[in-house]
């Protein structure tokens, strides 16, 4: 909490514009010009609120979908849940959707459909005891996603444009309304987590044993599939597909709480937005003046921890 406490500052001191540590700590100390009121206040401040909110929804979902496929390789990005949801929106957008909240809703079903087919490929093909093999799919089904939504841009030069911008994934150019459009989501989802936290530790150690200890194994698989498709669409449809930050923080929280998944969901709180926002300030500084797509360095940083976890000499199930 202490580190997300430092990020989050940092990330108000420093971007790749004209205004710099210096002018952005005058700012926060209630002095400042106006140039520099302006990028903090309306430019920094609400990217920053809505890395927190990206960051604890995206590792909260990779730790529930690990769980409930019990494959430590699922992460909504490489299993096709968030490209699910990246092609309901583009649809959206190329059919006039310009709200924030009809965009949240949308993407919010198209991940409860990438997240059905994930779990169903898990279940009845017999690749849920093949982490690998379920990544495989995963990766098939989110390229056929990505071509239809490339497919899109031929229709509609105008909602181009904006996918475009929003596909590679950023947290740019986002205000507050964003993030009161995510609050909903994340609320709701907190109260299944809540729910489901318990039932799922006991799910860990197997079906016949959870329903000996009173719990619904389908019920439980139900409320995990509604949480995933709240927080990865809510995600997806403000910040656009970012990848491997469901991979790379519940591997982190394991590491450092151990297996117990009640555990590791609250240790998702702060990793997730620590990852997301040290990845925003370091594409804001890689190439200033100009912005790095947040995105594209998630996966130039995620790519090398899947190929490690892959290449372990003992893959485990969890």
């Amino acid at each position: 909490m202490a580190l997300l406490a430092l990020v989050c500052l940092a990330s108000l001191l420093w971007g790749a514009g004209d205004v710099g540590p210096a002018r952005a700590w005058s700012v926060l100390m209630g002095q400042g010009d106006p140039e520099a009121r302006f990028v903090v206040g309306s430019l920094r401040l609400p990217r920053t609120l809505i890395g927190l909110m990206v960051g604890v929804a995206l590792g909260v979902a990779g730790a529930l979908l690990q769980a409930v496929t019990r494959n430590p390789l699922a992460e909504p990005g490489l299993l096709g849940v968030s490209a699910g949801a990246a092609f309901a929106v583009a649809l959206a957008l190329v059919f006039g959707a310009t709200a924030t909240t009809m965009r949240v809703g949308v993407a919010q079903l198209g991940a409860m459909a990438g997240c059905l087919c994930v779990l169903g490929v898990a279940r009845f093909s017999g690749a849920g005891n093949d982490p690998v093999r379920l990544v495989l799919a995963g990766a098939a089904l989110t390229g056929l996603l990505l071509s239809l939504t490339s497919l899109l841009l031929l229709f509609d030069q105008r909602a181009a444009d904006e996918i475009r911008f929003w596909i590679v994934g950023s947290l740019s150019g986002r205000r507050l309304d964003h993030l009161l459009s995510l609050l909903p989501s994340l609320l709701l989802a907190g109260v299944i987590v809540l729910a489901v936290a318990r039932p799922l530790a006991a799910l860990a150690l197997g079906e016949r044993v959870a329903s000996g200890l009173g719990h619904r194994p389908g019920l439980i698989r139900l409320l995990v599939i509604v949480a995933v498709a709240l927080l990865v669409g809510a995600a997806t449809a403000t910040a656009g597909p970012i990848v491997f930050i469901g991979l790379v923080v519940p591997f982190a929280a394991r590491a450092l709480a151990g297996p117990d998944i009640r555990r590791t969901l609250w240790l998702c709180l702060p990793l997730g937005p620590l990852m997301v926002i040290t990845a925003d300030i370091v594409s804001r500084l890689l190439v200033a003046p100009s912005e790095l797509p947040l995105g594209v360095l998630t996966a130039l940083c995620g790519a090398p921890v899947l190929v490690a976890v892959v290449r372990a000499r003992r893959l485990p199930t969890l």
